[in-house]
């Protein structure tokens, strides 16, 4: 009897964060040295909902949450000077801050509705979710985080919509469309299709990264310490290189 495997289209944490990165890297790209090759930046776009989601796995994935975040906040104080080169041109920049402090306030803020959920009781949950969107929202901008109140709110649509009912799709769908297209907004193009001109907003493009997320079922793929720590240093690697050349 012949066996037929079926071909399983299906995303890794490894592949989810190789993506993210190759994407980030072409929107920094952009703002950086190569300013005029605009599809550099829509492909960027879908590089910050793919790490707002994986920030998200690595809450409740880490073996050790107190050390995750221990390293995101060491590597976020690593890497504010190289972001500061590349966005600001300067070694002080203190008008944005990189988007490892975003995530950070994030998991502080899903840490505090895990323990609202812990209660059991309903109405502390409720108002432990309401209370921390409208702390994200204000923070996120009183910090000047990357993507500001937009990044922490993304983060927070991953958590309160995680499950992997239909619902929870819808959830995160409707939240992504409303967080980039209304919150984010920004520059777009013209559309004419069948006589008639759309405006599109280019911040749309991150719900592209709906695909590569939908298609993650838990797997780690490929794991390593090196690797891991590779994620990590290639943020303010990658920076430090560019900002220095877009001194040049």
């Amino acid at each position: 009897m012949l066996m037929k495997n079926r071909l399983k289209l299906e995303t890794t944490s490894f592949s989810l964060h190789i993506m993210a990165m190759v994407f980030m890297l072409c929107d920094h790209l952009w703002g950086t040295v190569l300013p005029g090759n605009d599809w550099l930046t829509c492909i960027g776009r879908i590089a910050f909902p793919i790490f707002a989601f994986m920030i998200v796995e690595g809450y409740f994935h880490t073996s050790n949450l107190k050390k995750y975040v221990k390293r995101l906040l060491i590597f976020a104080v690593i890497s504010e000077i190289p972001f500061n080169l590349a966005m600001g041109s300067s070694v002080f920049f203190p008008i944005h801050q990189n988007v490892l402090w975003s995530f950070l306030i994030s998991i502080g803020l899903i840490h505090l509705n895990e323990k609202a959920r812990k209660t059991g009781k309903l109405w502390i949950r409720i108002a432990t979710g309401c209370g921390t969107v409208l702390f994200g929202y204000l923070i996120g901008i009183l910090t000047m985080v990357d993507f500001y109140h937009a990044g922490i709110l993304t983060v927070l649509a991953f958590y309160f919509f995680r499950n992997r009912k239909w619902w929870g799709y819808i959830g995160q769908l409707v939240c992504l469309w409303y967080i980039n297209t209304e919150i984010l907004g920004g520059f777009g193009y013209e559309i004419s299709l069948f006589g008639s001109t759309y405006f599109f907003t280019r911040q749309g493009l991150a719900l592209l990264a709906l695909i590569p997320i939908w298609l993650y079922k838990g797997r780690q793929g490929l794991h390593n310490k090196p690797l891991q720590y590779f994620y990590y240093a290639f943020y303010p690697v990658h920076l430090l290189i560019l900002g220095l050349l877009k001194m040049l």
